[in-house]
């Protein structure tokens, strides 16, 4: 509780009442003109007490964010035998292929990004191109 009685929470609850006080005004106010023959304020009279169930509905989530205790969730324990489904299946083991040998294409895109990085000012148009 302590935590909501701040300078930033005591602003946010005070605009909180403000908007929602505002908007049941507004609401009020437009309800008297749709019965004083407004047609189109029936519209509003509905909307604007529902802006100030959005306004409530967003400061409660907001309260109950800090108010609520921080949740400890412990990690999922693995079970300790592999579980299988089916046939094992067995996965080749390769050598990852050294970045750039296969691939001209990416190389001269790493070289590009490394040129950006070293020339913090620069426009990708000041590129001189791929060094060979």
């Amino acid at each position: 509780m302590k935590g909501l009685l701040t300078p930033a929470w005591i602003l946010r609850h005070v605009v909180a009442l403000v908007l929602v006080l505002a908007f049941l005004a507004l609401g009020w106010w437009q309800y008297t003109r749709a019965t004083g023959g407004n047609a189109l304020s029936w519209g509003y009279a509905f909307q604007w007490p529902v802006f100030a169930g959005f306004v409530v509905f967003i400061w409660w989530r907001e309260v109950r964010l800090v108010t609520k205790p921080a949740e400890t969730t412990e990690p999922e324990k693995l079970p300790d035998t592999p579980v299988t489904v089916g046939r094992p299946i067995r996965v080749p083991s390769r050598p990852a292929p050294e970045p750039g040998a296969d691939e001209p294409e990416l190389a001269a895109y790493n070289d590009y990004l490394a040129w950006l990085n070293a020339h913090p000012g620069a426009r990708p148009a000041d590129y001189p191109g791929p060094r060979k």
